[in-house]
């Protein structure tokens, strides 16, 4: 992995993963504040490049797997509490809570500054192929925990 991509993937650090994005006039409704369900973009990226940057591949999980492993949303709890605008810079915090059985709880944050303009709980579940419940391996579950 080059170190641009390391950058552009955020980082891991002791207080979780901190990916920093700009926001852009696409990512806005009329007035230019950020449009509710782009907030939702960002946690998501956010997600994958947490994942990226604990040295896990999605794609590679999904096939190479036994029976495949792939991550799906089951619930969200969001509290928005104040506005992200146009040409912010912005960073989405994602810390586990939990990871073990069939699924994982992550909280997000997404910040200008100090400043917390978005709060979430993700409950992510844990499925195979078929989309059917099956446990996280220890392993990986670790990883998330570390």
């Amino acid at each position: 992995m080059s170190s641009m991509e390391i950058s552009l993937s955020g980082r891991v650090t002791a207080g979780g993963h901190h990916l920093t994005q700009r926001v852009y006039y696409e990512d806005t409704d009329f007035s230019g504040a950020v449009y509710h369900a782009r907030y939702l973009h960002f946690m998501e990226r956010a997600r994958t490049d947490y994942l990226r940057c604990l040295g896990v591949e999605q794609s590679t999980l999904f096939q190479t797997s036994d029976e495949g492993l792939a991550f799906m949303v089951h619930r969200m709890e969001i509290d928005f509490r104040a506005p992200a605008r146009m040409d912010d810079i912005i960073t989405v915090v994602t810390v586990t809570e939990k990871a073990g059985g069939a699924k994982m709880i992550l909280q997000q944050e997404i910040r200008r500054g100090e400043q917390i303009l978005i709060a979430a709980k993700v409950v992510i579940a844990v499925v195979n192929r078929a989309g059917r419940p099956r446990r996280l391996p220890d392993a990986l579950a670790k990883q998330f925990l570390a």
